[in-house]
């Protein structure tokens, strides 16, 4: 095997010295891996089943890929790359910083094992390093990097957060075979007692008034995100970047 499991996988070359040329490459067996997991889940993407998809065996992969670690590295840093962000920002830091967060949410829920990786250790690939460039290049306009880090971890806080909820919905629904809809009603006898009872203001204001729970997931995520952006907007010089100037 390459290396230890401590060494990145992006220090570690794809061809070491000489000999014959490979039979596969990273890029192959990442896209494999992502393939099998896109369909049936991340513990699915072993070496011994990504092995059986090229038609060799599992050992062999190890050569390319030391170790599980470096494989799901690899598999993140490529899903990354789909998101398709320029490679540098326009100048309109908040078109920027939208085009992030609706590319982020389509493909996190293209790709929803990612929604469960812990990420807490920062792998440096490539791709990642590039959306690191533009999102946080989109916001430097003359604030501390301490204030862009604080404010593009607020973006992609609620991006990831509202596609957990979003994933969540969606296998609730596989596994009880209920629409929304039906689920609402299941529980209108109850969401009824609860407004009979006086006892929740605030709970009958978001039954009776709130829109939000009507709107589509698409709905939603927008008016969430405008929000966001209007807070991303009172951190930045300039009193007219703020639709809400702070008090």
């Amino acid at each position: 095997m390459l290396g230890s499991e401590n060494v990145s996988i992006w220090s570690v070359p794809e061809r070491q010295g000489r000999g014959p040329r490979p039979a596969y490459s990273r890029a192959q067996i990442t896209e494999t891996a992502v393939r099998i997991a896109d369909t049936d889940g991340l513990e699915a993407a072993s070496m011994r089943r990504i092995a059986a998809e090229l038609g060799t065996g599992a050992m062999s992969l190890y050569r390319y890929v030391p170790s599980r670690d470096n494989l799901i590295e690899l598999m993140y840093d490529h899903v990354i790359g789909l998101m398709g962000v320029p490679d540098r920002p326009t100048g309109d830091w908040r078109a920027d910083l939208t085009l992030v967060a609706h590319n982020s949410r389509a493909t996190l829920l293209h790709h929803p094992w990612v929604s469960g990786l812990n990420r807490s250790r920062p792998t440096h690939g490539p791709n990642q390093l590039r959306l690191m460039e533009f999102a946080l290049g989109a916001l430097d306009v003359g604030i501390p990097i301490d204030e862009i880090l604080t404010l593009i971890a607020m973006l992609t806080g609620y991006v990831e957060r509202t596609v957990r909820g979003e994933l969540e919905w969606i296998r609730e629904r596989e596994r009880s075979g209920l629409t929304p809809e039906q689920w609402m009603r299941q529980g209108r006898s109850r969401v009824r007692e609860l407004i009979a009872s006086g006892n929740y203001p605030m709970f009958n204001r978001v039954i009776i008034d709130a829109q939000l729970p009507h709107m589509t997931s698409d709905e939603q995520f927008e008016y969430g995100l405008n929000r966001v952006l209007d807070c991303i907007a009172c951190a930045l010089p300039g009193a007219s970047a703020c639709s809400h100037p702070r008090k």
